[in-house]
Formats: structure tokens, sequence, C-alpha cells
């Protein structure tokens, strides 16, 4: 009982981070229609800014505000000066932009950063709590934490403002929120800044426990597709349960089987969805009448 405890709390650690990828590729995919594999340097680049602004002396509550910033700000340029004048470009040319565009910051960070591993001091101490003999770095309980908190903020921003009814119009229908008078690239535009923020903050809460360095990106972002396939790509419910269940996935599949085939977990979940079940676990078909 005390090793499924611990791999339960272990998954949910990991999928909380997957959910928030999962969560930036579903805002812009509502927004724009575009799936962006560049998500996961957003969240590199949130955690290694961290890391390099703390070395420099910047407080690190303040290092981790100006890491957001930063990774806010190279969102916002991957939208003006990639995808905008691309506008009407075929799904799959937009895709290689966002396969490029990962290309570039990876190369870019090695320059700026460098290729080793950093880690971050835990904000609660590295001392673990002990609950039904699983041992829980409080690290961990931030993650969660943190992850629910973006969650519901995401939810009440969308559900409750105007700006957020306004998202939503985009993601509907595009000529129809510029007949009422929405500037749907400035929508596009805010999807790129939020999911860059929230890649960002993924990054911060993460690195005192897994590490960063330049690569962590492409593998998270694999994670993060995988996890918004498997909840119903578009769906933000979807890619909070599509993490989660993934995290959970990897680990009872590394502590029952071996560690050797965690990372193959997301390989197998998008194979799955494709085949088997194509509109993930929350989505559904599109019904089109004539």
């Amino acid at each position: 009982m005390a090793d499924f405890l611990q791999f339960l709390f272990s998954g949910l650690t990991v999928g909380a981070v997957y959910a928030l990828v999962a969560l930036g590729f579903t805002l812009i995919y509502n927004a724009s229609g575009i799936i962006n594999f560049a998500q996961g340097e957003f969240v590199m680049l949130g955690g290694m800014s961290t890391v390099f602004l703390a070395l420099a002396g910047v407080p690190l509550p303040l290092a981790a505000l100006l890491a957001v910033a930063g990774t806010v700000l190279v969102g916002l340029a991957l939208h003006r000066f990639a995808i905008e004048p691309t506008r009407g470009a075929d799904a799959v040319t937009l895709i290689m932009i966002t396969i490029g565009a990962s290309i570039f910051l990876r190369g870019a960070a090695q320059v700026v950063f460098d290729k080793r591993f950093h880690s971050l001091p835990h904000m609660l101490g590295n001392e673990p709590v002990r609950l039904g003999g699983a041992a829980i770095l409080p690290q961990s309980l931030i993650v969660l934490a943190g992850g629910s908190l973006v969650v519901v903020l995401l939810w009440l921003f969308i559900d409750r403002t105007l700006f957020g009814k306004a998202v939503i119009a985009t993601a509907t229908n595009r000529l129809a929120a510029r007949l009422v008078g929405i500037n749907t690239s400035h929508m596009v535009a805010f999807s790129f800044a939020v999911s860059a923020a929230i890649g960002a903050l993924a990054g911060i809460l993460v690195t005192p426990i897994t590490l960063t360095n330049y690569d962590v990106g492409t593998l998270l972002a694999l994670k993060g597709f995988a996890a918004a396939m498997l909840g119903g790509i578009g769906y933000a419910l979807g890619a909070v349960v599509g993490g989660l269940l993934l995290g959970l996935l990897e680990a009872l599949s590394a502590g029952y089987l071996s560690s050797q085939y965690k990372d193959a977990v997301a390989f197998l979940v998008i194979l799955l969805v494709f085949f088997v079940m194509p509109h993930g676990l929350l989505g559904r078909a599109k019904v089109e009448r004539v």
C-alpha cells in the first residue's frame, strides 16, 4: 500500500506538470487551430531563466517573475514574427513552423545558458512529509497546488470575464468574432502569451524536483501533447484529466514494470488515442448540420 501511495503521489506531481503543458497546447489550439510544438520550450525557458537570474544574485521570487515575463515576450514574438505572417497557411505548415521555433529556442538556450543540468532550491525545504508510509516532498505539494490554482484562475478568467468570452468567441468562429468587433489577432497573441506564462510557471515549479537544462522541452512537449490528445484536444478539462492520467500511468509502469518503459507510455497513449478513441476521453465528434 505504501508503494502504491508513493507511485500515486509521484504520478500526480509529474502529471500536474503535463496538465499545465497540455493546457498551453489547448489554449493556442482553441484560439488559432495551431498545435504549438514549442510549448515545451516555454517550460525550459521558465526554469533556466530563473536559475540563471538567481545565480546572478536576483532574489528568487523576483527571478521567477522576470522569467515568466521574459517567456511571455518569447511567446508573443513567436506569434508576431512566425505565426501571424503565415496566417491562413495549412496546418502542416504551421506545425513545421512551431517545430522550427522549438529547435531555434533550444539552440539559443545552449548559447545563452549552457548544456548542464541545473536545479532550484526547494521552496519549503526538502524534508519529506510522511503520509500512509509514502514520502512526499513539500515541493510536490507546491506543484499540485500551483497547477490547481492555474486551472481555477484560468476557468474564472475564461468563464467570468468579457475578455475571456472574446477568447471563446474567437475559438468558436473567428469570422463571426471579427464581425462583432473582436480583434481576433490580439486574441491569438493573448493565447500565446498565456500559454507561455503557464509553461514558464510549470518549469519554475518542477525544476527543484526534476532539474532542468536546455533540452528538457522536447520530451515535455511530447508528453503534454499526449496528455492533450488523451483528454481530448481542445478541451481544458480534458487537458487536466489527460495530464494527471498520463503522469499516473508513467509512475505505475515505472514502479511495477520498469523505469525503462516510463517514457514509452506517452508514445503508447498517442497511438492508442489515434487508433481507438481519436476524440480523447472527454472530446466529442463534431456534428455538422446540413
